[in-house]
């Protein structure tokens, strides 16, 4: 178990649950239907997107609808047991499909490819292929083997792709805001984490066509682009005598156009530097908000989880943000309840640092061991699950007090908003984010989507400010 106390105020862990459906059909004539789900962060998303461009070019459109599938493709994520759980389990759902449907073909895709290749395609036979993250090149070989009554995996990890040259179908998109990878795979080697043995070595993409992708994004009216990476502010290309780092790459794309708004994630304690901050702090379209995953308020289990800083180290970050973007910058964390040797002291600790810096909201999840991690393969998963959960949920009851906190502080106040289409709850209602990455629901008046339009708060719940558009 794991859980979100986000702006939405949704109480699941994105890293498990979330679900990106195809939801626009993109039919050819003459063509195969791809049905395809993403399960994980927003990487994986992104690169669904990867994933569908490739094989439309290979003769492949695609379908909201499993029942009128060809192909079926789970992009998977591994980071917690759960999602695995949840993949397997979809998996038995649309195997059932071939009972009806002989001629649907399976595949697995993503982080879960590399470690559960053999028991997905020899022993459980639940899929007819396996493609790992660096592999979606060699998908339309892959299938021809798998039409011709073979089964078919590519799992090699690249340490040069980043399918920089692919121009990304968007899927699930509201067509406001989009995503866009700027690096691939991981060299932080966090004990407790997959990726880096999932995604590979970490490489940066080539930023010109980072700049060209949100160049023609905001040509097609898009309004918001998130940069992606494990860790954006390792970013670092330079070819010949020019060298790019992630605070210039963000000055780049800032610069095509003032109404490109422009966000981030994920950044890493250790690496998030001054330089970066003053970019932001320059910029009015990049956006004053940074996901800080801070993952223990505990130096010694910081040490133990290979965070390669301490307490001190991330408090002074939090100061940095807050003396260069101000007090009213969005900060948002990542927190693991019950590490290995994880002690009642070390917990209040994480509540203790939770106190001092009071998040506007936060992912919170309790420690499952990933086979393959020096964390299993070097430390004792030794805290009881009971006490895992009763952590977890301390830790969540004491964001919902800060994010109600942090919600409470915006009223009274007008922001800036851009419009991403209806809200959830009444058609009538337009709902948008602010700077801040704090949801905004307010009547519909004569906007439109796509809109940037000032917004008074003039309430809140736990999870979301209610205000009106003025002017």
């Amino acid at each position: 178990m794991s859980l979100v106390v986000s702006p939405m105020d949704v109480n699941v862990d994105k890293a498990e649950l979330d679900i990106a459906r195809i939801v626009e059909n993109f039919e050819v004539p003459g063509t195969k239907k791809l049905y395809l789900e993403s399960y994980g962060c927003q990487m994986n998303f992104a690169d669904s997107e990867v994933v569908a461009s490739i094989l439309r070019k290979s003769g492949y459109s695609t379908t909201k609808i499993l029942a009128e599938a060809d192909l079926v493709l789970i992009n998977t994520c591994a980071i917690r047991e759960n999602a695995e759980q949840k993949v397997r389990s979809r998996l038995k759902v649309i195997n059932a499909s071939k009972k009806d449907n002989p001629k649907l073909k399976i595949g697995v895709l993503g982080c879960m490819a590399e470690r559960l290749k053999q028991q997905f395609l020899e022993e459980e036979k639940m899929v007819d292929l396996v493609v790992g993250p660096d592999a979606y090149r060699d998908l339309p070989n892959l299938l021809e083997e798998v039409e011709a009554g073979y089964k078919a995996v590519n799992v090699f990890l690249s340490r040069e792709e980043t399918y920089a040259d692919v121009a990304p179908v968007r899927l699930d998109s509201n067509g406001v805001s989009a995503f866009i990878s700027i690096m691939r795979g991981c060299d932080n080697m966090c004990s407790f984490c997959v990726v880096p043995y999932t995604r590979g070595r970490e490489r940066s993409r080539d930023a010109h066509s980072i700049v060209n992708e949100a160049t023609d994004l905001f040509k097609s009216g898009y309004k918001e682009v998130t940069l992606l990476g494990q860790n954006v502010d390792s970013y670092k290309w330079e070819k010949n005598e020019e060298k790019v780092n992630f605070a210039n790459l963000l000055e780049k794309v800032a610069l095509i156009h003032p109404d490109l708004r422009v966000r981030f994630s994920t950044s890493h304690p250790k690496d998030i530097t001054d330089e970066v901050l003053l970019t932001i702090k320059k910029y009015e379209n990049i956006c004053n908000y940074i996901h800080l995953p801070a993952q223990s308020g505990s130096s010694k289990i910081l040490a133990l989880m290979n965070r390669t800083y301490d307490r001190e180290w991330y408090i002074g970050r939090i100061k940095s943000i807050r003396n260069i973007l101000g007090e009213d910058c969005g900060i948002s964390q990542d927190m693991i309840a019950g590490f290995c040797q994880e002690t009642e002291e070390d917990h209040q600790e994480t509540l203790s640092l939770m106190d001092e810096v009071v998040f506007d909201y936060g992912y919170m999840f309790y420690y499952s061991e990933r086979p393959g991690t020096p964390a299993a393969k070097k430390l004792v998963d030794d805290v009881p699950l009971e006490v895992k959960k009763r952590r977890l949920n301390e830790i969540i009851e004491k964001q919902r007090e800060h994010s109600k906190i942090k919600n409470e502080a915006s009223v009274g106040k007008l922001f800036k908003v851009l419009i991403e289409g209806e809200s959830r709850k009444s058609s009538l209602d337009f709902s948008g984010r602010n700077d801040q990455n704090k949801m905004i629901v307010f009547p519909r008046k004569n906007a439109s989507k796509g809109d940037y339009v000032s917004v008074f708060v003039n309430s809140c719940t736990g999870g979301t400010l209610i205000g009106e558009i003025v002017g």
